[in-house]
Order: structure tokens, then sequence, then C-alpha cells
């Protein structure tokens, strides 16, 4: 299923990004040649050598065979393999989407528990509506709000920037911050309320009941009977977040001016950069194709039963 699904996105990419008005040649002649006049030969040299003057389904079928041998194609704009431009971007997308699979993740999980254990409660009364709110903010707006703030009023954070861990880890962390919060809220808030609701049924099972009556503590009950079987909704949930993450990797990176994959796209669909904007998008595919792989995979391990099944 995931390589059909692959071969569709491979298709869909291919052709929907050549119904937009304009031409990549025509745009990035402009830009090269300062408003000069722009001879047709050139532009016709330029159409061959980068294969643009065959019909489609070639041109297709030539980036297809060219992938299998590990060329994703020449950028037209940057005048790079698109492999040399996902080699130096994708590291960023992938660390920051990283840190905030796993904070989204983690606080996520414990909130929700943590409010279900205290259902009706001053917890529970505050982690609820603020769930609401965390699902309901919109990406860019809390990062320009957090930019004035954090920012240019109170000096506490960098605005933009990326710097690589191995090189500055303080500066790298407190360039991370930011992008974090904004890329992690909705995860932290919808695997909250799906643990939360999870947690709930669980710990109403006649198992749960069995283990208070044996007197069992009940932080025993919670983390080894309750969570396990509680958690399996919220992998589901955190494996169908992964493509929002990256996918607002476009957002995150685009406010705070971050190298990474998310703006080169971009930068490469304004410019109808078209080898890159199908390169970025089949790896971001495949990216998450195998993250759902992995999550899949990993229903055996919190549930037995699943695994005996």
């Amino acid at each position: 299923m995931a390589l059909i699904v692959l071969l569709i996105v491979s298709v869909i990419v291919f052709f929907i990004i050549r119904l937009l008005p304009g031409d990549p040649l025509i745009i990035y002649m402009g830009q090269a040649a300062q408003d000069q006049a722009i001879q047709a030969e050139q532009i016709e040299m330029l159409r061959h050598q980068f294969g643009l003057d065959k019909p489609l389904y070639m041109q297709y079928f030539s980036w297809i065979g060219g992938i299998f041998h590990g060329d994703f194609g020449r950028s037209i704009f940057y005048h790079e393999k698109v492999s040399t431009l996902l080699a130096e971007r994708l590291p960023k997308t992938v660390y920051i989407g990283f840190v905030s699979l796993i904070v989204g993740g983690l606080l996520g999980i414990v909130i929700g528990m943590w409010a279900a254990v205290k259902r009706g409660k001053w917890p529970d009364k505050i982690i609820t509506p603020l769930t609401y709110v965390g699902i309901s903010v919109p990406t860019f707006w809390l990062g320009i709000l957090m930019i004035y703030t954090l920012g240019l009023k109170l000096h506490w954070l960098p605005i933009s920037g990326y710097t690589s861990p191995f090189v500055d880890f303080g500066l790298s962390t407190r360039q991370l911050i930011m992008p974090v919060i904004c890329s992690a809220l909705f995860g932290i808030a919808g695997n909250a309320r799906q643990m939360r609701s999870s947690m709930l049924e669980t710990i109403g099972q006649d198992y749960i009941r069995t283990a208070w009556s044996k007197g069992l503590k009940e932080r025993v009950i919670i983390l080894k009977h309750a969570l396990k079987n509680s958690v399996i909704p919220v992998i589901t949930l955190i494996g169908m977040g992964i493509g929002g993450i990256l996918a607002g990797s476009v957002l995150i990176e685009t406010v705070f001016s971050i190298p990474g994959v998310g703006r080169l796209l971009v930068s490469s669909i304004f410019g109808q950069d078209y080898v890159v904007v199908q390169g970025v998008t089949l790896v971001l595919s495949v990216s998450i194709l195998f993250m759902n792989l992995l999550v899949d995979l990993s229903y055996g391990w919190f549930d037995p039963r699943i695994r005996y099944s």
C-alpha cells in the first residue's frame, strides 16, 4: 500500500505543479539577467538542458528513473542537485520535527493521564479548557506573537535563524524553543485530550477494578496496567501528527527564518522550480509513510493481544 501511495503522490505532484501559470525558465532568466532582454535561443537551450522540451510523460519517467539511481534532478533556480539541497536542509527540519514530536507526545500523554486521574478536580478543570485553546491557536499567529514578546520586547530568545547543536548547543537550544513550542502545541493539546478520554475508558474496565480490589498502589495500577492499553489511540494520533509537523514546517521555518526543507519548498513553489518541489514532496511522503509503519508495528508492543492475533 505504501508503494501505491508513493506512486499516486509522485503522479499528482508532478502534474499539478505544472498547472501553475508561468514558465520557470522565464522566471529564472528574469532574475539572472537583471531585466535585460531575454533571447528565445537562451530559453530553448535551457529548456533542452533541463529536459523541459520533452513530452510530459517522458519527463515523468525520466524523473522516476533517476530517483531509482539516487538522482532527484537538478534545480533550475539554485543550479544544484536536489539531493545536495536536501542533504543541507533536511537535517534541520528533521531535528526540529523530531524534538517537537517527542515534546508533543510525552507532554500530551502525561498531561492527559493527569487530567483523567484527577477527573472533576482542579487539574482536570484547568487542563480541559486549555486543550481547546491549544488546538485552536494558529501556528503562524502564535509564532509572530512569541517573536514580538519574547524576542523583541523581553529579549529572552533569538527571533530567527538556526544553529547546529554540534556547533553551539546553547544557542541552538535557545533558537529551538519558540519553533518547537509552535510546532508541538497542537500535538500536546490533541494528545492530552485523546489520552484523557482513553484513560477514563480504561480505568473503568473490570481488570482495573480487580487491581484496585487487590490493594495495589495507584501508581502501579496507572503505570503498569492502565497506561499501555490507554496509549494505543494516542500513538495512532501521534503517527497522524507526523504529517502535520512536517507540513507545519513550511509555516514554522518561514516565520522563524529557518533554512530547512519547508522554506525550500515555499521558495521553489514561487519560483516554479519543478524538480525541487517534486523531490521535497516525495521525501516528505516517504518519511510520513515510514513513521506510520513504525506506529503500526508499535501496537504489538503496547498491546500483546494485537501481536498474538
